[in-house]
């Protein structure tokens, strides 16, 4: 029971005897190492042994190599043939993925044909609608499309935060993929003609790292539209030129639709806050303004999320910071400043239509008197590369003597 075989880095395999049986042990034993209550022998057999086991562990690395260069020779033999065999399986695991899904969700077979059109009915967005179904908050709201290279080339979606503007662009965009990879897609019914390219350019993001701000990013990527889209593209634009001030992004959005409807030709979707963008309905054939629809109640706002012809007459910014939880003080006071600034926005379009109602003066030419010639004589001899400030506003004193 005291005689033990033990192996280590240093002796390898050994026998391990108590110092209280240091008498039984043989004469052929060889002492290797001596420690406070045992000894540590060798033999030539266990040497033998050890030989034989080293030898194995190195034979069995051997014959595994051997094996796996074996194998991997064999199955580069057939790596076409393995390829084909995993090609058919991917393709039918994915026509096996879009038939559980069309059947399970009741999605629709689309149709194409050269005519190209858009005509979506009863369009669902794949992935929300799931989502609101798993949680039961809501039903989702399907909605229709319709674009063709005419009459409805550029489609203008106002209405208010939350109402469904940007999932409307969303499901469209996917609807399209969707069809063109070969898929069933979420809806109704759906015809489409193919379309080279999606873009889209919806969300808020800036490259801190690169140093480009919101605004940056927003009109890089809106360039990059509008020198690359074709007739043939779908374009999804939301709220283009929100990131700088409102004068600046409205011309930037104005003149993007105009380029849109007049240079690019391409199926374009533009969701705005911009109610003035609305008026190029009225001057372009194929823009067509559509609205998120919204239910006022006593208590606020209902967004019934149903995308219906016409424009929104309100954005009901203030109602949806109201949802947010905003403090009761920051929104009593937000309705107070809306109500003034509504109220001065009236009473300047007031006094501009009654300024364009009277009778313009009859036009006069200018007639320069003696007095004034001299001073445009003395602005044409004037050298401004060399004037100095104090120069110039002496200069400047003196001709407003002579006008006077």
């Amino acid at each position: 029971q005291s005689l033990n075989v033990k192996f280590n880095s240093v002796f390898g395999y050994y026998l391990e005897l108590s110092k209280a049986n240091l008498h039984l042990v043989p004469a052929d034993y060889e002492r290797k190492q001596t420690l406070v209550n045992a000894e540590r022998f060798t033999t030539p057999e266990l040497k033998e042994y050890e030989s034989k086991i080293l030898d194995a562990e190195e034979k069995i690395v051997e014959i595994e190599r051997r094996i796996f260069a074996e194998l991997r020779s064999s199955i580069a033999g057939e790596a076409r043939r393995i390829r084909q065999t995993a090609l058919a399986l991917a393709e039918i695991d994915v026509l096996t993925s879009f038939a559980q899904v069309a059947s399970l969700r009741n999605y629709c077979r689309p149709r194409f044909d050269d005519s190209g059109e858009i005509e979506i009915l009863g369009g669902r967005h794949p992935v929300i609608e799931q989502q609101e179904l798993a949680g039961g908050t809501e039903r989702f709201v399907p909605n229709d499309l319709y674009l063709n290279a005419s009459s409805h080339l550029v489609l203008v979606l106002t209405g208010p935060n939350m109402g469904g503007k940007s999932t409307y662009l969303r499901q469209t965009a996917l609807i399209a993929v969707m069809a063109q990879m070969g898929c069933f897609v979420p809806a109704r019914s759906a015809r489409l003609g193919c379309v080279d390219r999606v873009f889209t350019r919806i969300g808020a993001s800036d490259n801190l790292a690169r140093g480009r701000s919101t605004f940056m990013v927003e009109m890089t990527e809106t360039a990059a539209i509008l020198h690359t889209a074709t007739a043939r593209s779908l374009i999804l634009l939301d709220e283009i030129g929100r990131g700088t001030a409102t004068y600046d992004g409205l011309a930037i959005a104005w003149a993007a639709v105009e380029y849109l409807h007049s240079q690019t030709r391409a199926k374009t979707l533009f969701a705005t806050h911009y109610f003035e963008l609305t008026e190029l309905a009225e001057q372009l054939a194929g823009v067509k303004n559509f609205h998120v629809s919204v239910k006022e109640t006593p208590t606020g706002i209902a967004f019934l999320r149903r995308v219906e012809p016409g424009a929104a007459d309100r954005s009901y910014g203030v109602e949806v910071a109201k949802l947010a939880g905003l403090p009761v003080q920051v929104i009593e006071r937000a309705r107070e400043v809306l109500a003034e600034r509504e109220s001065a926005e009236l009473r300047l379009t007031a006094q501009l239509a009654a300024d364009d109602a009277r009778p313009a003066p009859p036009a006069q030419l200018t007639i320069f008197t003696p007095l004034s010639q001299p001073v445009l004589e003395r602005l044409r001899e004037l050298d401004l590369n060399r004037l100095t400030p104090l120069e110039a506003l002496n200069l400047l004193a003196e001709l407003k003597r002579q006008v006077e």
